[in-house]
């Protein structure tokens, strides 16, 4: 008897340790190099982000938050690559629109994004940009509009890939103004932005971080903003809706990671990246890249990936496209 009381006391006191530890794990993380894990090639829009807020978190932390761009499938083969990760907080997820979009734009999805990924912290919300190449004659919504009407078949629409925003954005304008044009994915913003840049492709609905640089004079020509009011980084360029009204999208960024990562570790990443948002440097850097930062937590992150899901999937009714 007395030899069984020795035994559960042993076993308690390796409980109450444990018990112990297992916080403290959490609080010392992270104790190695975290995996960002973005879905598009280097140089767009997500990519930005992700190495803007990636860099703050390891300097922050002390430990690297190393980009890993895994491009394909429109996003789902980075995203199921965190969905199957080890759930411990070392491998984390760029959310993006595409998240929301792919639900119901994708038949076959070997995952569901609202179930297997655990928001974490929510970015920025920034506009797409209706920009077209630079032989393009149109410098308006209304003159591009009667130009492609009366070049049937031959304006190409270029997109970072099937099922971004970039593509959903201009399904739903070739929707609601009948101005039909040819699909043109890429593997990311950049290879997209290139052939722009070359009179390759003709008009694209890009995220403005990866676009707005690229706006000019001898660049692109921006004719459009996708969200309901004009943006302060683009004052003088009028809304889509001004010519196509009822037109509004937009594009909501944020950390995710598997689910049943420790709810101590989501809860410190929240923390962490909300400061960073918080920083004046980042903040400006933010509003440059064309929205103002999101600081909240991981459960209203949660409730603007729910709210985004339902409005794109709307989108993609509306527009027809699916991709099998």
């Amino acid at each position: 008897m007395a030899l069984r009381r020795a035994a559960m006391g042993i076993f308690a006191m390796g409980l109450s340790a444990w018990a112990s530890i297992a916080p403290a794990s959490a609080l010392d993380y992270p104790t190695r190099p975290v995996r960002f894990v973005v879905g598009y090639p280097a140089g767009g829009a997500t990519d930005i982000l992700a190495r803007l807020i990636g860099q703050r978190l390891s300097e922050r932390l002390g430990q690297q938050f190393v980009i890993e761009n895994k491009p394909g499938a429109g996003n789902n083969i980075g995203t199921e690559t965190v969905v199957n990760a080890e759930p411990d907080g070392y491998t984390v997820l760029l959310v993006n629109p595409a998240n929301f979009i792919n639900a119901s734009l994708y038949v076959n999805l070997r995952f569901n994004f609202i179930r297997d990924i655990a928001p974490v912290a929510a970015f920025n919300r920034v506009p797409n940009v209706m920009t077209v190449a630079p032989d393009v004659p149109a410098k308006t919504v209304a003159e591009f509009i009667a130009y492609v009407k009366a070049n049937p078949g031959k304006v190409n629409m270029a997109s970072s890939g099937n099922g971004t925003s970039v593509h959903l954005s201009g399904e739903l304008f070739m929707a609601m103004s009948g101005a039909k044009m040819e699909h043109v994915p890429y593997r990311g913003a950049a290879p997209a932005i290139t052939d722009m840049l070359g009179n390759r492709v003709q008009v694209i609905f890009d995220n403005m971080p990866s676009i707005i640089g690229h706006i000019g004079p001898n660049g692109l020509r921006a004719l459009a903003v996708t969200t309901a009011t004009r943006s302060p980084e683009l004052p003088d360029v009028p809304t889509v809706a001004e010519t196509v009204p009822g037109y509004e999208a937009s594009a909501l960024f944020g950390m995710g990671a598997p689910k049943k990562t420790p709810p101590e570790i989501i809860e410190k990443l929240n923390h962490e990246i909300n400061a960073v948002l918080a920083e004046p440097a980042v903040k400006a850097r933010l509003i440059e890249l064309g929205g103002e930062p999101l600081i909240g937590s991981p459960e209203a992150f949660g409730a603007m990936i729910a709210a985004e899901t339902e409005k794109w999937e709307k989108v993609v009714k509306f527009s027809g496209a699916k991709v099998e």
